[in-house]
């Protein structure tokens, strides 16, 4: 008897063993927020949809850090380096600093980054055209307005986000000349309450429809939009089921592709540092319609003007129409749709 039970025990010992040779070993991926912080339905939401997916699709153990404040930065990157993580995310083009101080003095974890580049052997910067997209909300804005008033609303004035502004200028311009396009920025990406008063200032000037490029503001954008049954498009993610019915559509930029692509190359073995640029060609931005989701609430675009928005689509991924990125180069853009 005690011969069996000492021959199950030896085998049971050596099958654990065997099972922890062969087991897959467990990634440890997390991210540090931008300032806007979980909740602000856009930008770092869509980044946590990523990094979500890698824990359901990858098995990965996943992390998140919100950083309340700038100085945040580089000490919520720092503390999780120090926790072993093998994959470190900075979301957003404002860490771009922190980042490189951190990752020269962890040269052994592998960092990404989102919207901007850092040249350093263990960085993967993922950035987009997001010019491109804002093109295709220009395209629809300029065919949807009836007071030919189009207001735009961006967070911080960098060259970034005048990417936002002059993808979509160039939108607007190539379907509607005479349209008029109202330029502001709320200075910030966290303040619900200033994009609302910017919005509702646009909105008296006689815009009927506001584009914004301004995280967790764009949320009082949308609000505003509801208020004076007019119309918003939002950005980074969908943003329709804030307002299905003053939500005209959402410029889709995919984050959370870039999060999850850079979890993947981790667990597959093939992670490599360098850029990637991800455009309409590559699905990094497009569209989403409100419509699309909300059927009996949704803004509806008719079929003329959602026809003209996928011929851009086309221009754009074939490279015959290139769309300007800077404020210098919509000045000298000429195209018609």
């Amino acid at each position: 008897m005690k011969r069996t039970v000492l021959f199950l025990l030896v085998c049971a010992l050596v099958l654990s063993l065997i099972g922890a040779v062969g087991a897959a070993p467990k990634y440890k991926v997390a991210m540090v927020t931008d300032i806007g912080g979980l909740g602000d339905q856009s930008f770092n939401d869509a980044a946590y949809r990523g990094l979500q997916r890698a824990a359901k699709e990858l098995g990965v153990e996943i992390k998140v850090v919100e950083s309340k404040k700038m100085d945040d930065y580089e000490t919520n990157l720092s503390n999780l380096a120090d926790q072993k993580f093998d994959e470190i995310w900075a979301i957003g083009f404002l860490m771009t600093d922190a980042l490189k101080n951190v990752a020269k003095r962890y040269p052994n974890t592998k960092f990404g980054i989102i919207d901007s580049v850092v040249d350093a052997p263990n960085v993967m910067s993922v950035v987009f055209k997001e010019e491109e997209g804002s093109f295709l909300q220009g395209v629809l804005a300029g065919k949807m307005t009836k007071s030919n008033i189009i207001g735009y609303i961006g967070g911080m004035e960098f060259p970034l986000i005048i990417k936002f502004e002059s993808g979509f200028i160039a939108g607007v311009r190539s379907v509607n000349p005479k349209a008029r396009v109202l330029v502001g920025y709320t200075g910030k990406f966290d303040d619900p309450g200033k994009g609302k008063e910017l919005a509702m200032t646009q909105f008296s000037q006689g815009a009927d429809i506001i584009y914004h490029a301004s995280g967790a503001c764009g949320i009082g954008v949308i609000e505003a939009a509801k208020e004076k049954k007019l119309l918003a498009i939002g950005v980074d993610s969908d943003q329709s089921h804030l307002a299905p019915a003053a939500v005209l559509s959402s410029m889709l930029k995919r984050v959370d592709t870039g999060v999850f692509m850079g979890a993947k190359a981790l667990v597959e073995g093939n992670w490599k540092s360098g850029t990637v640029v991800l455009g309409l060609k590559e699905d990094g931005v497009g569209t989403g319609f409100g419509i699309d989701r909300f059927p009996k609430d949704g803004v509806k675009v008719p079929a003329d003007v959602r026809k003209l928005h996928d011929k851009a689509v086309d221009l754009i991924k074939s490279g015959k129409l290139v769309v300007p990125s800077t404020r210098e180069e919509v000045a000298k853009f000429k195209f018609t749709l």
